[in-house]
């Protein structure tokens, strides 16, 4: 049940992906969870991907991140669920957004999310 804003979408395997790169940036600490927090640090200037839950109703709570993204060329994408996100980030709870610090511990995991995020096509 996607809303009407997630764009771009990762694919199955980048979303696999994904997952397991906040997996291990959740265990090295490295990870911000949750609206406020995500767009404090972009606000900051704090680099990352931010990896968005494509099934968050409303979409306001959260439609305005994209866009920050976006004014500072940061990577974004959406993957299909909450829980799932919630849950590769550690915590028991749904979550709408998050972002990945990079960090040498999984930078070639990160690396690779990286590129192909970066390499999705970004919606107008």
């Amino acid at each position: 049940n996607l809303n009407p804003i997630a764009q771009p979408l990762a694919s199955r395997k980048l979303t696999r992906k994904l997952y397991k790169c906040i997996k291990k940036a959740a265990k090295h600490k490295q990870i911000r969870r949750g609206v406020k927090e995500v767009q404090k640090f972009i606000n900051k200037g704090e680099k990352g991907i931010v990896v968005l839950a494509g099934d968050t109703l409303p979409i306001e709570v959260y439609c305005h991140i994209p866009v920050m993204c976006e004014d500072r060329s940061l990577p974004y994408a959406y993957i299909p669920s909450k829980t799932d996100l919630g849950t590769a980030a550690g915590s028991k709870r749904p979550t709408c957004v998050i972002m990945i610090k990079p960090n040498e511990e999984y930078a070639e995991a990160y690396g690779e999310c990286l590129e192909e995020v970066t390499a999705l096509p970004v919606p107008l």
